[in-house]
């Protein structure tokens, strides 16, 4: 099962799950006009604010194939260990996510 799916069905509140589905739909129209660049390690990754500017939705568009890959579902949480950054960054380094 990818990560961000995993990160999606750990959320048990159905209402915040159905909202960041529906954030997720929304990068069909236009994705790389959403969200911003990242940089450093998740270089060539874009994050887009959702639920409340809350969670982060970190994804790539693939523009070969007008495709969005959703890397990564969760809080922003600055400085600590479960921060959706610092867990993609982990994730990319142990190779179980594609650069």
């Amino acid at each position: 099962m990818p990560p961000a799916k995993k990160h999606l069905l750990a959320i048990s509140d159905q209402r915040i799950r159905r909202r960041l589905i529906e954030c997720m739909e929304g990068l069909a129209d236009e994705p790389e006009k959403q969200g911003k660049m990242l940089t450093g390690e998740l270089s060539g990754l874009r994050s887009i604010r959702a639920v409340g500017q809350r969670y982060r939705i970190i994804y790539r568009v693939e523009a070969k194939r007008v495709e969005v890959l959703v890397i990564a579902i969760g809080l922003r949480r600055e400085g600590d260990r479960a921060d959706i950054y610092e867990l993609t960054k982990r994730l990319l380094r142990l190779g179980l996510l594609e650069p």
